[in-house]
């Protein structure tokens, strides 16, 4: 009763509510309609719908102009190929793309069947087919959204594949439909024909009708039977479900489907198609297809052109895969070569951790001159396409190997020399310490470079100011935040850390008089219809430091390989300079996170880093950086510097001439002096061997006379006891 009163009430109440508001909705509808024809609203709906319309068309042509599908054909029939710095060849890019081949060379079976299938009036319409979008309008309405799918002419799948995404949205049909009519008239028929079924996706990672058959069935795409091509052709609507080696029930049944089709459209007889039909197509599948991927044949180094392009040039990943483009690049085949052999060497690493985890190590070698990257590792273990990439996108810091960048590169530009005399004591401004915990009190500059001593470091980046040395940093191309601006900064303590080519790019600076390029892979990519897209080579270098300064410099960082932290790294019949680095872990001082070598002669810069993907209190790094990453470094430069000019520096390893900055060919030569050395020990040798020669002689002659005495006497003696 209570349930029905309730009802009852709230009736009487909407009774009630429409008897007061009808009055007003009449005076309502009453105003509107004088307002509705007073200001013609029904025709402002008609413009405003009609100025849509234009606008949207307008937007959708300007887009299909912009696509450029005079470069369509190039696109896909050419591979994006990679060339080094002597514009050689040095491997191409695999991609959405399979073998291209001309219509000549595609069997009319399968042009028939998948004419039949996915576009039975493919020359008759001009890109579009008015009859199958209304029926995929008509379909689209009825279930409630796009999802259907159809409608779309081979022109148009064309497009789609080429340019656009697989959503199936209104915004993409209608894209769709204005690139086609722009490819029509672009292409002849059999032009369009040809790329469509070049660039049709096959299933299991196979691109293009050639490859399809070959995967499929062993032979190529101009000897396939009837019903490999029914096959072929059916697997367009959905390659994942219709492939006959994943799906061969599936397959079977719309071969018989396209034979059918085929049938219908008199491009076979009824016979014909009834035979076929009996046919398991899985009997007749062989796989002599080989994949493209043998192309990529410096995987991290094409990555990293990948990336320059993509990050630096705006282009797209799947436009620098798939379209033809010829990338120039600052490669050089023999170091990059000689990089990867000592990556695939596990003895010069340290052990997996004890969880496993790889200890990781990413290398750069560049030229100085121009800046250009020509080689690069960028991780251990199994390459992954685009996967991070140690040599180019770490940040890590950079620990001592920041050093001459920080704090001795502008005090010198300030005044000091390498013989000037630096603090070498704990500080009340920061708290730091020398890697053995000692310290001298006073030391000499191109000493305290050489050693990797702290102290010094810290006292001179005070004596110059942080601002100098934090401003001078960045000039070298190290991206500092605010809050590097401490005395850490003389230490490589960044907020955000460093890769080896940012390392390499400012070293550069010190072999190349004081000059920086900016690291690069790239100096020109040239599109498929030969327009060059992006020119690189003609980069001006930036003056970072005096001519003065980096030899100053180079004199000092020569003595980290001959008398201080990078002795055991020293390449064997080489002279380099450069600068080690050690980060320390924050619960052991002994251990480390990171190790740094930065190592240069006037032909190249050679920058590598060591240390785990996670640092940990399981992942750590033991010994000194010229001892552990310097094994790595050692066996790379060993590797690369015969494939250089072998150029000598200008200036002599402040060691030898007391911090004095000399030039090179005024001190003598090392290596000359121990051969002169090795000369005269021999001599010494040699007259010591004659005098012992001679000692032996007079020593055996006493030995005879005196052996002959003996003999003499006893005879003289068994005479006499004769006689008695």
């Amino acid at each position: 009763m209570d349930f029905q009163s309730m009802l009852g009430r709230i009736k009487t109440a909407l009774i009630s509510f429409w008897r007061w508001i009808k009055p007003y909705l009449g005076q309502f509808h009453r105003w509107r309609k004088r307002i509705w024809k007073k200001y013609h609203i029904n025709k402002l709906i008609l413009l405003i719908g009609l100025i849509f319309v234009l606008i949207t068309s307008i937007y959708l042509f300007v887009l299909a102009k912009q696509a450029n599908v005079e470069t369509l054909k190039s696109g896909l029939s050419q591979s994006t190929v990679i060339y080094d710095k002597n514009n050689e060849e040095a491997g191409t890019l695999y991609a959405q793309k399979g073998s291209y081949v001309e219509l000549d060379a595609i069997s009319p079976l399968i042009q028939d069947a998948v004419i039949s299938t996915e576009d039975r009036n493919f020359y008759q319409h001009p890109g579009f087919d008015i009859k199958g979008i209304a029926r995929a309008a008509v379909r689209m309405i009825t279930s409630g959204g796009t999802g259907g799918g159809g409608g779309s002419t081979i022109t148009q799948q064309l497009a789609k594949n080429a340019y656009l995404t697989l959503d199936q949205t209104f915004d993409r049909k209608a894209k769709e439909l204005f690139l086609a009519i722009e490819i029509e008239k672009k292409y002849s028929k059999e032009e369009i024909l040809t790329m469509y079924l070049n660039n049709a996706y096959f299933g299991n990672g196979v691109w293009g009708v050639q490859d399809a058959s070959r995967r499929y069935f062993g032979v190529d795409a101009n000897n396939v039977t009837l019903s490999e091509a029914a096959t072929l052709a059916g697997m367009l609507k959905g390659p994942g479900i219709y492939n006959p080696i994943d799906h061969p029930g599936n397959a079977n049944n719309r071969k018989n489907t396209v034979l059918s089709v085929m049938a219908e459209n008199g491009k076979i007889s009824e016979e014909q198609a009834a035979a076929e039909s009996q046919t398991d197509i899985t009997h007749y599948l062989n796989d002599t297809y080989t994949g493209s991927e043998s192309g990529y044949r410096y995987p991290y180094y094409f990555d990293a052109v990948i990336d320059e392009a993509v990050s630096e040039y705006g282009l797209d990943e799947a436009d620098v895969m798939n379209k033809g483009y010829k990338i120039y690049t600052s490669l050089n085949q023999n170091y990059q070569q000689q990089l990867e052999a000592t990556y695939q060497n596990d003895a010069l690493f340290p052990p997996n951790a004890t969880d496993g985890a790889m200890v990781q190590s990413g290398s750069v070698a560049l030229d100085p001159k121009t800046g250009g990257v020509a080689a690069l590792v960028g991780r251990r273990g199994e390459h992954v396409f685009r996967g991070f990439n140690f040599a180019t996108q770490m940040k890590r810091s950079p620990g001592s190997s920041i050093k001459p960048l920080s704090v001795f590169a502008p005090a010198l530009e300030a005044g000091y020399t390498p013989s000037s005399i630096l603090e070498d004591k704990p500080q009340s401004y920061y708290d730091a310490h020398n890697f053995d915990g000692t310290y001298q009190g006073e030391v000499p500059m191109y000493q305290a470079v050489a050693q990797s001593l702290n102290l010094p470091a810290v006292w001179l980046l005070h004596e110059i100011g942080l601002q100098k040395g934090f401003d001078k940093t960045k000039e070298f191309g190290l991206p500092l935040a605010d809050s590097d601006k401490y005395y850490g900064l003389a230490l490589g303590g960044l907020k955000n850390g460093v890769s080896p080519m940012t390392m390499a790019g400012a070293y550069g600076s010190f072999a190349n008089n004081g000059k920086m390029y900016t690291p690069h892979l790239i100096t020109k990519i040239v599109d498929s219809t030969g327009a060059v897209i992006v020119d690189n080579t003609n980069s001006k270098p930036k003056q970072v430091i005096s001519e003065e300064t980096a030899n100053q410099m180079t004199s000092m960082l020569l003595g980290t390989f001959s008398n201080g932290t990078g002795v055991a790294a020293n390449p064997y019949g080489y002279t380099v300079a450069g600068k080690t680095g050690t980060t320390e872990t924050n619960f052991d001082a002994t251990k480390a996170n990171d190790q740094w070598i930065v190592g240069y002669t006037p032909d190249v810069v050679i920058s590598t880093w060591l240390g785990f993907e996670e640092t940990s209190e399981l992942h750590y790094l033991e010994g000194t950086s010229g001892n552990v990453v310097g094994k790595v470094f050692k066996s790379a430069a060993e590797g690369i510097l015969p494939y250089t000019e072998q150029t000598r520096f200008n200036v002599a390893d402040a060691y030898a001439t007391g911090g004095q900055v000399v030039p090179a060919d005024q001190v003598p030569d090392n290596s000359q002096t121990n051969e002169e050395n090795q000369g005269n020990w021999q001599d010494n040798l040699d007259r010591y061997g004659e005098q012992a020669k001679d000692g032996l002689r007079n020593f055996g002659d006493m030995l005879r006379e005196g052996v002959q005495g003996i003999g003499d006497a006893t005879r003289d003696l068994w005479r006499r006891f004769q006689g008695e």
